[in-house]
């Protein structure tokens, strides 16, 4: 029994990360996640474009021409 609630101690935070997965699986939350992260990706991506134009086009132009 001490074992166990040594092991329970020690892992703690991966048991509830596990149990929190779980929880989010069965719900289907992670598509709904998974958009959300999606569109704020997009959204950095594009403002970054946008921000930086000119170099984003360099380094566009230099990998096309390595191909």
């Amino acid at each position: 029994m001490d074992e166990l609630k040594k092991f329970i101690k020690q892992y703690r935070g991966a048991i509830i990360g596990v149990i929190f997965a779980i929880l989010i699986l069965i719900t289907r939350l992670h598509e709904l996640i998974l958009a959300i992260v999606l569109l704020i990706l997009g959204a950095v991506v594009g403002n970054y474009i946008q921000q930086n134009k000119e170099a984003v086009k360099t380094r566009l132009k230099k990998i096309i021409d390595k191909m």
